[in-house]
């Protein structure tokens, strides 16, 4: 389930592209400008982006079921992996080819020449808005990682996103401004395709971050290191009970996968084993609420067991 931040700042940037894209379109009727068409058309993939959001959050909350019986968590990893395409190609690829079109055959902006500067102005503020609200949320749930760590480590996809959708758009606003600025001012209408372009590049650099980041949450990311320390300390703090390896894969932002082998004394009953597993699970998910589903293997203790976190080599051996 997207935590109530996320779906704050969903919502704050769905607004904001929805009144904006609608005034783009407006400013772009009146005065044909090729970056004010570009920019319309990336508030309309974002607004679309932010919906697609909320129904992988809302898809993701769907109970375990025979056919999908570790649950439907990875959802919110879909969903945002197909926001990452249509920023590409709806968003970055059209961009593009708007720039090579108005390039090719460029026309100044010869009435209502206030409109899109206006217009920009105002998404700008609008923008940022939706961005500071990201930002306060990300901010508490970054730690003190760098901006860039905290966007490759998320395992929440939804702040990440919305994070980099307004840090493009508020960056595209910029370009467009200065396009149709300058093609105001000159009467040259190759820089309104300049601006254009630089939007397509922008959006295209940053979703190709978001697919590679969110393809490896796709596939399966471990814990973070904290996160493992952890249930390591958690399997480890009982005595008698030693770590012989630890895996683990999230399933969804809130859901992870815990598998351990772990060591105890060759002289325990059955009972006693029975008993051992029960209370190192119920370390871990003490330790780690994230570990909703952990599966726990016994075996007897030797003394080529080590219970440092072992190297693939040493996990065939074992």
């Amino acid at each position: 389930m997207a935590d109530s931040g996320g779906n704050k700042a969903i919502m704050a940037a769905l607004g904001a592209n929805l009144g904006i894209a609608v005034l783009k379109f407006g400013a772009f009727l009146l005065t044909k400008s090729s970056s004010m068409l570009a920019e319309s058309i990336h508030s309309v993939a974002d607004t679309g982006n932010q919906l697609l959001l909320l129904v992988g959050g809302k898809a993701s909350r769907k109970k375990a079921d025979d056919e999908h019986q570790f649950g439907h968590g990875q959802n919110r990893y879909i969903y945002a992996f197909l926001v990452s395409i249509v920023m590409f190609s709806l968003g970055g690829l059209f961009s593009l080819y708007e720039a090579w079109e108005k390039w090719h055959d460029p026309h100044g902006i010869d009435s209502w020449a206030w409109v899109p500067i206006v217009v920009l102005v105002g998404s700008i503020l609008l923008e940022g808005r939706s961005f500071l609200v990201a930002n306060k949320q990300a901010q508490e749930k970054r730690g003190r990682r760098s901006w860039l760590g905290y966007l490759r480590e998320a395992k929440s996809p939804e702040l990440p996103v919305v994070m980099l959708e307004d840090s493009a758009a508020v960056a595209g606003l910029f370009f467009a401004l200065i396009g149709v600025v300058v093609t105001v001012i000159t009467g040259d209408g190759r820089w309104d395709a300049a601006g254009s372009a630089a939007i397509g590049v922008l959006l295209v650099v940053v979703a190709i971050f978001l697919a590679v980041e969110i393809k490896s949450l796709l596939v399966g990311e471990s814990a973070s290191p904290e996160t493992d320390r952890r249930i390591r300390e958690a399997i480890k703090s009982e005595a008698g009970i030693g770590l012989i390896h630890l895996k683990t894969m999230h399933l969804g932002p809130e859901e992870l996968l815990v598998a351990a082998k772990i060591s105890v004394e060759g002289d325990v009953s059955a009972i006693q084993l029975v008993e051992a597993i029960n209370a190192t699970e119920a370390r871990i998910r003490q330790a780690v609420s994230q570990a909703q589903m952990v599966y726990i293997e016994p075996d007897i203790y030797r003394e080529d067991y080590t219970s440092s976190k072992p190297t693939p080599e040493s996990e065939e051996e074992l």
